[in-house]
Parts: C-alpha cells; sequence; structure tokens
C-alpha cells in the first residue's frame, strides 16, 4: 500500500518528505530525482526535487550527491565544484562512474528489496 501524496499546497511538508527520504539512501548506493520523489510521497516531482536539491545550503549533511537522473546519469557537470564533488564523494563510496553515468543495477538503490 502505498502512502498518500503530500499536499502540494503544504511545501514545507514536501520539503521535510524529501530530507527524511533522501536521509535514508544508503552510502554507496544511489537514486533518480524521480525515484525519490516517489520515495517521499511527493508524486512525478522529479524536476522539483532536482531544484530543491539545487538549493540546499553549503555544508548540509543530506547525501544529495547520491541523487542521479534518469538512467544514473549525472546531471551535475562535469569541471564545476558541485558536478566534481559529487563524483569525488560517489566514488569514496565505492560507486562506479562510467561515461557520466553510474551503473543503477549496482549501485540503484531499490529499498523494496530489502523489506522482509
Amino acid at each position: 500500500m502505498t502512502e498518500p501524496a503530500i499536499d502540494p499546497e503544504d511545501s514545507q511538508a514536501r520539503r521535510t518528505a524529501l530530507y527524511v527520504a533522501l536521509g535514508q539512501v544508503p552510502e554507496g548506493k544511489v537514486v533518480t530525482y524521480g525515484q525519490l520523489a516517489d520515495l517521499a510521497g511527493l508524486g512525478r516531482a522529479a524536476r522539483w526535487v532536482g531544484r530543491t536539491l539545487s538549493q540546499l545550503p553549503d555544508g548540509t549533511r543530506l547525501p544529495w550527491h547520491r541523487v542521479v537522473a534518469s538512467g544514473g546519469r549525472i546531471s551535475l557537470k562535469l569541471g564545476t565544484v558541485s558536478g566534481d564533488e559529487q563524483r569525488a564523494r560517489l566514488r569514496a563510496e565505492g560507486v562506479n562512474i562510467s561515461n557520466n553515468r553510474v551503473d543503477m543495477k549496482c549501485h540503484g538503490w531499490r529499498p523494496m528489496d530489502h523489506s522482509g
């Protein structure tokens, strides 16, 4: 059974749901923007997730680097501070990056796979 969708008018509740879901992504795993929106009960809000994550304050402890675009593509540009930081953090967690993509079969997080 899925959780009811968050009221789109309640932006603080939306952000809180997003941050809680993001905080559950384990080290060495990644999720897509769309998957994270779904996990947070936000429906088809992948673009909103991306916008919201781009506005996190410097020094946040949330694992924003574990979020990638569909198909495992890293959307942050190589050679930018945030793009280079994302790649470095992922590699430090053992995530392999090849051709600007993460292998989702190997590193994609599927929380339902681990439930009892």
